[in-house]
Parts: structure tokens; sequence; C-alpha cells
């Protein structure tokens, strides 16, 4: 009888914040384009083009500089869908698309706000999962902006 090598788990990583709007306005900021390019990015870069096709099986794409002027092009297919509570995702970048990985947003009510849980799991590298940690602390802080 042989045994198989443990096969070692993935980098993934998990992000919480508290955001001042209800469930409903949090998941339109992820699901509405003219609400994508108005927050969404690592840092002061602009999103130059969004396009979201809300539901299992439909397509996203957003397209966005950062402040060193690099462009960055994302994308990938919606998995599931529940209005107003959760988002999974795949995520791939253009330059790279084998190195897909999967994106999970749960939104949850809190009071007037909602808490939003981030995992983005599936990571190729653990320097993939702490440069992903960077972009998604920095894009969080602008959703975090974007509810006052």
């Amino acid at each position: 009888m042989s045994v198989q090598p443990a096969v070692a788990p993935r980098p993934s990583l998990t992000l919480k914040r508290r955001l001042n709007a209800p469930p409903e306005k949090v998941f339109a900021a992820w699901t509405e384009p003219k609400k994508i390019v108005k927050w969404f990015g690592p840092n002061v870069g602009p999103v130059k083009q969004a396009s979201a096709d809300v539901r299992v099986g439909g397509r996203y794409a957003v397209e966005f500089r950062t402040e060193d002027g690099e462009q960055h092009h994302v994308s990938g297919v919606y998995r599931e869908v529940v209005s107003n509570q959760k988002l999974v995702f795949t995520w791939a970048w253009r330059t790279i698309p084998e190195r897909e990985s999967l994106v999970t947003v749960l939104i949850k009510p809190d009071g007037r706000g909602s808490i939003l849980t981030l995992i983005h799991e599936q990571f190729f590298d653990e320097a993939a999962r702490d440069r992903h940690r960077q972009g998604w602390t920095g894009c969080l802080d602008k959703l975090e902006r974007y509810f006052p």
C-alpha cells in the first residue's frame, strides 16, 4: 500500500470591516459597475472600467491603474449570488490567468451598518496572498470611505 504525499493547503486570507451602510447598499457597491468604479483598487489610482453580469455563470471585469501608473485587469465568473448577503467569484489577472483563485464576500447586517467579510483563497503561493492582503486592505479602506 502506497501512501500519497500530503498536499499542502493553498494560502488564503480573511479580512473583515464594519461599513456604515445597510447590506443592500454594500451589495450594490460590489455589483453595480457605476459604483464599483468609485471605490475599487488598492490605492488612489483610477478605475478605468468595470462590468458585472451578476448571476451564477455571469462574468465581471475591472480595469484599474495604481498610483505608480501600472495597469491592472482582473476578471472572473460568479459562482454564487445571494442578493444582499453573499457573492462568490473566481479571480484571475489578465497577465496570469492560470493562477485563478476564489473570492467570497459575505455581508451581514449590523445595526444601521454591515459587517463585510472578504475571504480570498486558493492563492498560488504565500507571496501572492501577501500582495493581495495589501491590495484588498487598500480596497476596503476605499470602500469604507465610500460609506462615510
